[in-house]
């Protein structure tokens, strides 16, 4: 059921991984495997989600949206950074449907954001949504990241 409004009560903070938060973020991950709308997502396994920062959006107790990534370095050089460069990777940010459309997404992305900021030079995110013009609207407008590269496909036959 679709709140009318943004709940008063939701809250936004990083969480350690416990055996609950796991089941609930393979459980959501499993929610979002069954909307179909990423090319090849599958749920996610334990291994996908440790050793990774977690962001939770909470309405009262139950968990309505996740951010997680990986911190690393960059590889090699870029146009875009230098190799050795600290980086935090946003490798997932999920939001149940009701909650959509309520910014909870741009309040995780902020979370993490404002919490890696002494860590890492840079916030990435790769996508392989469905809706892309969407996405690009999300990421580009109201998060103001920057566009780097894009990969394209064409089926031929």
């Amino acid at each position: 059921m679709r709140p009318e409004k943004m709940p008063q009560e939701l809250s936004f903070a990083e969480a350690g991984l416990t055996p609950e938060i796991m089941e609930i973020l393979i459980a959501m991950s499993a929610d979002w495997e069954a909307e179909n709308s990423c090319h090849g997502y599958r749920t996610n396994e334990a291994s996908d989600i440790e050793g990774r920062r977690i962001f939770l959006a909470k309405d009262g107790e139950e968990t309505v949206g996740y951010l997680f990534g990986l911190t690393e370095n960059a590889k090699k050089d870029s146009t875009v950074m230098p190799a050795g460069t600290p980086c935090f990777e946003v490798e997932e940010l999920y939001v149940r449907p009701a909650y959509r459309s309520f910014g909870v997404g741009r309040r995780l992305f902020a979370l993490a954001e404002e919490t890696m900021r002494g860590d890492v030079d840079f916030l990435m995110v790769s996508t392989a949504t469905k809706n892309w013009r969407a996405i690009l609207h999300f990421y580009l407008e109201e998060l103001g990241m920057d566009f780097w590269s894009a990969r394209l496909f064409k089926k031929v036959r």
